[in-house]
């Protein structure tokens, strides 16, 4: 009987290993890249403040001066509160002005480094 009970404690604690191993996945910032930096004007048109990753979504002036939106990544919400961030910092129709770094692949977006916001304060990113 005890051998039994072993059996079942050791196979639960194998099963419960292997979901908690799944909690520190976490995607590649290969996307990006971080040997450059694009400064961007522009109106906030959208702050979701979500797990994983919360986005800001910023209308801006492309290379071209087209007026395109922008897709920018952020930390987790804890994160960002630890930076100085809460739910109400950006909101739809601010004007910011954000440095990311961009995609690799050209698309219109990035993650990001830091915000200026309207009233000059600024709050940055940090990766590890």
């Amino acid at each position: 009987m005890n051998m039994k009970a072993f059996g079942l404690a050791g196979l639960a604690t194998g099963v419960i290993a292997l979901f908690a191993t799944s909690a520190f996945a976490h995607h590649s910032h290969a996307m990006f890249d971080f040997t450059r930096t694009v400064e961007l004007v522009g109106t906030v048109t959208d702050f979701q403040w979500t797990n994983p990753h919360s986005w800001l979504r910023v209308m801006a002036a492309n290379e071209q001066g087209e007026m395109v939106e922008y897709a920018i990544e952020m930390s987790s919400p804890a994160a960002l509160f630890r930076r100085g961030w809460r739910t109400d910092t950006v909101e739809t129709g601010d004007e910011i002005t954000v440095s990311i770094y961009p995609t690799t692949n050209g698309s219109n977006g990035g993650t990001l480094d830091f915000v200026t916001l309207s009233g000059g304060k600024a709050l940055v990113e940090e990766y590890d």
